[in-house]
């Protein structure tokens, strides 16, 4: 679970707090493990679990979904994980997701993209609210 941390720590700056250059610690990311529900249909993700994290990024708190290791995968493997934005926002959806993109399922729309992730981006604003150390609960969010 540190690495995801990490993965999603490393490449984002904590502006307007410690300044432009500041990388946030691990303490300073709030993650909460995330899967699919066996009759989940609306799904946003192309993988059945991953971790939803919220990080700061430009000065603001940023929702992001982040992929597990693959079971196949040895501890030894090399192994960067995919992540996307997951907002509201079209141009931070699409723009900002272009890297990874295929962590999304299909989707038809713009539009569409944006009702599945709706969920999981309020979910994430709620992660975000959390004090650090908090553990929520499988269904608290």
């Amino acid at each position: 679970m540190m690495m995801a941390e990490m993965a999603v720590a490393m490449p984002l700056m904590l502006a307007g707090e410690q300044g432009m250059f500041h990388l946030p610690s691990a303490d300073e990311v709030r993650t909460q493990p995330i899967s699919r529900a066996g009759n989940e249909a609306n799904w946003p993700f192309s993988v059945d679990d991953g971790i939803l994290a919220c990080v700061w990024s430009g000065g603001q708190k940023v929702v992001m979904f982040v992929e597990n290791r693959p079971s196949d995968l040895g501890e030894d493997d090399p192994f960067d994980p995919r992540r996307v934005i997951v907002t509201t926002d079209p141009m931070q959806l699409t723009i900002g997701n272009m890297a990874y993109r295929d962590l999304f399922r299909p989707a038809a729309s713009v539009e569409e993209r944006i009702r599945l992730v709706a969920p999981f981006a309020a979910m994430g604003q709620k992660l975000c609210d959390q004090p650090p150390g908090a553990r929520v609960g499988h269904g608290e969010l």
